[in-house]
Order: structure tokens, then C-alpha cells, then sequence
């Protein structure tokens, strides 16, 4: 899916960098801009803005008199949730999809603690409010209504934690709730059971339980991984 807005070099992009991460060209591939550039029928500077684009996220880098070279995987910055997105839509979603989800359980419990702790009445008000939501489209196959508030919920989670690094991570874990739906990696409505974790969390924040508000949090992660293993093995 192109984003709106980024014109040619966009398109280009929507088609090099997904081919780069599901390995269509191997680490230490020399991409010829000019060559590109006729392949996708856009000038040599729309070229350069896309290869600047995937310089700044580690994929490539380019050498005088050699070319772009594309980078081992190992350089990439996998927290780009460009990158993340591209490495979703490869054959190896589902190895990604439980790295991140193991990422999110390392950290969405503690800031769910914390948020218990710091966060304000504004934000307790938008948990609920996001937790209501995520209820309200729960049932008769409304998953991408349903994502909206699930994303705004866990964004909502991190910002409270008070903590600057966690609450970056909102794109991250955007990307995982929107690659498990757009990829179909989730049931045709939510797990019930999941959906009054959200609930319950929501109350544990606005209540200043931070012990619970941890317990939940892992709950939910656990369920999320426990969901890969039957829908994405």
C-alpha cells in the first residue's frame, strides 16, 4: 500500500524496499541508480530521494564508483516501522510477527506499570474510552474498526508509562496490530477474552494498580503469541 503523499519516489519505494527485505536482493547486491531509474520509468532524481529514503533506514548505502549496495540485515533498522511494515508483506511474516509480539511482551508489561503510576486523568479517560471501543467492535467481523482502537489503546498505554523510549514505540506496535490484521493473522472477530483484558487494564491504570496492570498486560501479550502459534505456526 503506497502512503499517501510521498509521489514518485513513493511508488518506487512501495516496490524496492519490500524486494530488498524478503531478500530479492542479497546483501551486498550493487543496485545501479540508472538502471533503476529506467526500470521504473522516474527520473535519476526521484531515484536518489528513494535511495536516501532506504540510506536513512540502513538498508543501503551508497559508495562512490561502486554504487548502492544494499546492507546486511543485520545494519537495518528494524524499528522503522517502514522496514517493518515491507519485512511483513515477505514470506517470513510470521517469524517477524513473534519476534515483535516477544518485543512487546518484554515491554508493554512494565509501561502498563507505570502508566498505573503516572498517568493522567486525561489518559485514563482515553484508555477507557479506546477500551470501550475495542468492545463496541469486537463482534460481526469489524477488525479494521476494531484495530483503530486497539492501536490508539496500546499508543495511549506507552505515553502514560512517562517514559520517552516506550512511548516511541507506538509506531512499533502499530505496525504488529496492523500487520496481524491486514495479513489476516488474527480470527474473524477478536478473542472475547482479550478484549476484557483491555477492559480490565483500562480500570487497573485508572485505579493506580500498577501489579495488576503488569499481570494484564503480560496476559494479553501471552495471548497475542498464543494466537501466532495457532494462526501463523
Amino acid at each position: 500500500m503506497s502512503t499517501p503523499g510521498r509521489g514518485l519516489h513513493g511508488r518506487v519505494l512501495d516496490t524496492l524496499g519490500p524486494a530488498i527485505t524478503a531478500g530479492e536482493y542479497p546483501p551486498g547486491s550493487v543496485l545501479r541508480t540508472d538502471e533503476l531509474a529506467q526500470h521504473f520509468e522516474v527520473s535519476r532524481s526521484v531515484m536518489r530521494e528513494a535511495v536516501r529514503v532506504l540510506e536513512s533506514m540502513h538498508l543501503v548505502e551508497s559508495r562512490r564508483r561502486v554504487g548502492v549496495t544494499v546492507r546486511p540485515e543485520s545494519e537495518w533498522n528494524v524499528y522503522d516501522p517502514q522496514v517493518i511494515r515491507w519485512r511483513l508483506t515477505g514470506a517470513d511474516r510470521a517469524r517477524q510477527l513473534r519476534s515483535l509480539t516477544v518485543l512487546r511482551s518484554a515491554i508493554e508489561p512494565v509501561a502498563a506499570g507505570l502508566a498505573a503510576r503516572y498517568a493522567t486523568a486525561e489518559q485514563c479517560a482515553e484508555l477507557t474510552q479506546c477500551a470501550l471501543g475495542m468492545v463496541a467492535t469486537s463482534r460481526g467481523h469489524q477488525l479494521e474498526g476494531y484495530l483503530v482502537h486497539d492501536v490508539a489503546f496500546h499508543r495511549v498505554v506507552l505515553e502514560a508509562s512517562g517514559n520517552e523510549m516506550f512511548a516511541r514505540l507506538g509506531d512499533v506496535v502499530a505496525e504488529v496490530l496492523s500487520g496481524r490484521t491486514h495479513h489476516d493473522v488474527m480470527f474473524e472477530d477478536p478473542d472475547p477474552a482479550a478484549v476484557t483484558l483491555h477492559v480490565q487494564l483500562a480500570e487497573a491504570v485508572r485505579e493506580g494498580d500498577p501489579v495488576r496492570a503488569e499481570q494484564l498486560t503480560r496476559e494479553i501479550t501471552v495471548g497475542a503469541l498464543h494466537e501466532l502459534d495457532i494462526l501463523a505456526p
